[in-house]
């Protein structure tokens, strides 16, 4: 053992390096031979340098309303996640399964409905959902595809089982994060990657690019496609840009594109340019004033329009925030078994539904052993962590259930799975999630890796960079030999 991990604690909690205090796992054999000789002077001194990396690099987030300012670097901890090649393979499975189950969900509530007419799903559930979109009912989609790229949330219990905390099917974010992590740690370590079987997340880029010309009208052979922006407020405009930089596309807002003859056109200094596909970071409500949000400047008027004409392609489709509805989600075996028929290969987290008049009398005479979530919030807003909530705090969220019992989920507490994690001049265990992004143009495409997020904030389970959270490199080997 290195002076590194001397005193480190696994604790009670599975950990993702460690099955006990003095025993790494087999698959971190290969880096404990590099980083885990270091001195604690020699590792911090890495790490300041892959703080400098993502300093120079502007790699940034924002956090709104915060008085500390919004604009920050996002915090990144050195010592990779690594998954085993055999472990990795049952995850991916069961990606390219839910993604499969999601896209037939989404192509049957805007057409068929025979999920819901053969009483598998509510339709009311369905119809309440804030992000439905009826409007869109026979609304032909390319290829029948609503989700083309996806960043699905997985956790690991206390035995070590994924689970599918939740599907992020509208505008997913975090791969720009992913691959500066990766960087980040070519230039802080360079040569270990290439030493060990680690596959890349490079080709990320070029991958998104064929998933979104898969997308174009039939007879365009070349297609023109923009990353569409709502601007330089928003949280994740570091990642529009860089995406669209990787792809090798420019970057527009809504004031570049313009309607004509029933398509959409990009203003350039050499004059009006056919838009064929549009990669969008903006909501459904914002994409067309004539259609959705009559006071949103952020879109396009006439874009809807040339949308269910097949002028051009959205990426992803307007509609997809049904399958986000976190009361949506847990439903999402049934859809796997009625689509599929087949057992889900990653189950979901254990769900009470607001909705359900039994499952809100356990919610509310639970509240101090759930975790509760308003069914459309994302970023850590909106919940209450039941053990390390107050008695007025639950209260709180007692009138909101009882006064909206559709807007909200319960879960239990899962012991999340921990990751050492670097601390001034030690490691301290914190608890971490997984965000695989899946591609879905002529086949699904599942990056081997993701971006891991990490509690930051001791004790802490909440994940996300506006709630104090950083992120690590994550680790697939090519095997386990």
């Amino acid at each position: 053992m290195s002076s590194l991990f001397n005193d480190y604690q696994p604790g009670s909690f599975f950990d993702e390096m460690f099955s006990a205090p003095d025993a790494a796992r087999d698959h971190y054999s290969g880096i404990m031979g590099s980083i885990g000789t270091l001195t604690p002077a020699e590792y911090a001194a890495r790490q300041r340098t892959a703080d400098m990396v993502f300093l120079r690099q502007g790699v940034t987030f924002t956090v709104y309303g915060d008085d500390q300012g919004t604009e920050r670097i996002f915090p990144f901890d050195l010592m990779p996640r690594i998954i085993p090649h055999k472990e990795w393979e049952r995850v991916e499975s069961g990606l390219i399964q839910r993604i499969t189950a999601l896209n037939l969900f989404l192509n049957d509530v805007y057409h068929g409905q025979k999920i819901i007419n053969d009483g598998i799903v509510p339709r009311e559930l369905v119809e309440s959902a804030s992000h439905f979109r009826p409007e869109f009912r026979g609304v032909k989609v390319p290829h029948g595809i609503y989700i083309h790229i996806c960043g699905t949330d997985l956790v690991r219990d206390g035995k070590g089982e994924y689970f599918v905390l939740e599907d992020n099917g509208r505008c997913p974010s975090g791969a720009s994060y992913m691959l500066e992590n990766r960087n980040a740690m070519k230039r802080t370590f360079p040569g270990l990657l290439q030493s060990l079987p680690v596959r890349p997340v490079d080709a990320y880029g070029s991958m998104l690019r064929e998933t979104l010309a898969h997308l174009a009208p039939p007879s365009v052979i070349d297609p023109n496609i923009v990353v569409l922006t709502p601007g330089v407020f928003n949280s994740a405009y570091f990642e529009h840009c860089y995406l669209a930089k990787q792809m090798g596309v420019p970057i527009v807002e809504g004031r570049d594109l313009i309607l004509k003859n029933d398509r959409i056109f990009m203003r350039t200094t050499k004059g009006l340019q056919q838009v064929h596909v549009i990669y969008r970071r903006i909501d459904d409500d914002f994409l067309d004033p004539l259609v959705f949000r009559k006071d949103s400047l952020l879109g396009v008027p006439g874009l809807v329009n040339a949308y269910q004409n097949g002028h051009v392609a959205l990426a992803n489709s307007i509609g997809t925030g049904v399958a986000d509805d976190k009361a949506v989600y847990a439903l999402v075996p049934k859809m796997i078994k009625y689509y599929l028929d087949q057992d889900p290969i990653l189950p979901n987290v254990p769900t009470y539904l607001g909705v359900d008049p039994k499952e809100c009398e356990y919610i509310l005479a639970n509240l101090p052993n759930l975790v509760v979530k308003a069914v459309n919030e994302s970023g850590g807003y909106g919940m209450l962590m039941g053990p390390h909530s107050t008695k007025e705090e639950q209260e709180k969220f007692a009138e909101r259930i009882r006064a909206n019992p559709r807007n909200y989920i319960a879960q239990p507490v899962l012991n999340l799975s921990r990751h050492p994690v670097f601390q001034g001049d030690h490691f301290e265990g914190r608890h971490i999630d997984l965000r695989p992004y899946v591609l879905y143009g002529d086949r699904i495409h599942v990056v081997p890796g993701g971006l891991t997020r990490v509690a930051l904030k001791k004790g802490s389970l909440v994940v996300n960079s506006s709630q104090g959270g950083g992120s690590k490199d994550t680790w697939v080997l090519w095997d386990d030999e």
